[in-house]
């Protein structure tokens, strides 16, 4: 496949020229003759339609994984344990430094240092995918057979943003298309290249080398570099999310990433697809039973016409009695899930007789 950079100014030779098509167009939508306008109600009926229309939509609507009031429950639920957030990273060893400091210059730099986590912790964003293109510009047989390679023009003016650059393939059949999403990212990484992103994806990313990763609990590494390689609504990037994600719901490390950027769009994916389970039971077992009780706070607003939000809104079910109500109704671990609460609040009372 052959690629070529063409500036603005060529790409009347591409598309053609649209001016005369335009004016055609206009000149055949006026009218002969004009008829005097005729007065119309504005104003008060137009706008009770919208406010109507609006407040219908409103309650219909779902909340979505940039709201507000979801950010701060997953933020809540992903933890903030610095020590894994700077664990040290592989680099060439150099001695120790050491310091010495006051309590007051030890609590500064402390608040540094959970700032600056909170910037690592910052979530990658969850879209949807992105609809395939599959608009075919022209098909010219008179240049079947010419070439055996497909040619990509690509407009390279830097005033234009990515999503919105054309750029097409010419067929060795003669037809030109427009680039499918594929072709688009690598010819933007060719013409201007991000530092962390290859023009073909690593071979990390095939079906074997990821059962390797996932065997040796690399799990956060996997997404790390998933979200450096792809766009986040592309296909590849949300099928490597969702297979990471299955994995680990699978063996049950939920922990792997905890305290990382990664943490929140796992939990997002589990309620989205009803198998909060597991994380739930994980989250009681390790006493984190304020994220537990978090997480199916977001199930109900996600699913509030389901049989756990409604009958918790009915009993004002909160803590403890939050999950035991999701546990009797909508939990496909119900009995395990009882079981593990039952655990816990024993422990709890033997503890507390202790002290």
């Amino acid at each position: 496949m052959a690629a070529f950079g063409v500036p603005a100014s060529l790409w009347k030779l591409l598309r053609g020229s649209r001016g005369s098509q335009r004016h055609w167009i206009r000149a055949q939508a006026r009218p002969q003759n004009r008829a005097p306008p005729q007065p119309v109600e504005v104003g008060l009926p137009c706008r009770q339609f919208s406010a109507e229309a609006e407040s219908g939509s409103s309650e219909m609507k779902k909340p979505t994984f940039m709201d507000e009031e979801v950010q701060s429950i997953l933020i809540k639920m992903t933890g903030l344990d610095l020590e894994k957030i700077f664990k040290p990273a592989r680099q060439e060893l150099k001695p120790p430094t050491y310091k010495l400091m006051t309590q007051a210059q030890l609590e500064e730099v402390t608040r540094k240092a959970t700032e600056a986590a909170r910037v690592r912790l910052k979530m990658p964003p969850v879209l949807e995918e992105r609809t395939p293109i599959n608009d075919v510009l022209a098909e010219d047989k008179i240049l079947e057979g010419t070439e055996t390679n497909k040619y990509v023009f690509t407009d390279i003016s830097y005033s234009i943003p990515h999503r919105e650059r054309f750029i097409v393939v010419r067929e060795p059949s003669g037809t030109l298309r427009k680039a499918s999403w594929e072709e688009r990212d690598r010819m933007i990484q060719v013409y201007f290249p991000k530092q962390v992103r290859r023009v073909l994806p690593p071979i990390i990313f095939k079906k074997e080398n990821l059962k390797t990763m996932y065997s040796q609990d690399r799990h956060a590494d996997v997404l790390n570099l998933c979200v450096a390689q792809f766009e986040p609504d592309s296909k590849d990037y949300i099928q490597i999310h969702h297979q990471t994600y299955k994995d680990i719901d699978r063996q049950g490390k939920y922990d792997l990433l905890r305290s990382t950027r990664h943490f929140g769009g796992m939990a997002w994916y589990f309620v989205n697809k009803k198998t909060i389970d597991g994380l739930l039971i994980d989250q009681i077992q390790r006493d984190l039973v304020d994220d537990a009780t978090s997480l199916v706070q977001l199930y109900h607003m996600l699913h509030p016409d389901g049989q756990s939000a409604r009958e918790a809104k009915e009993q004002a079910a909160e803590g403890l009695n939050l999950i035991k109500v999701f546990a009797k109704t909508e939990a496909q671990k119900g009995a395990y899930l009882e079981l593990t609460l039952q655990t816990y609040q024993e422990t709890f009372l033997s503890q507390s007789a202790a002290s």
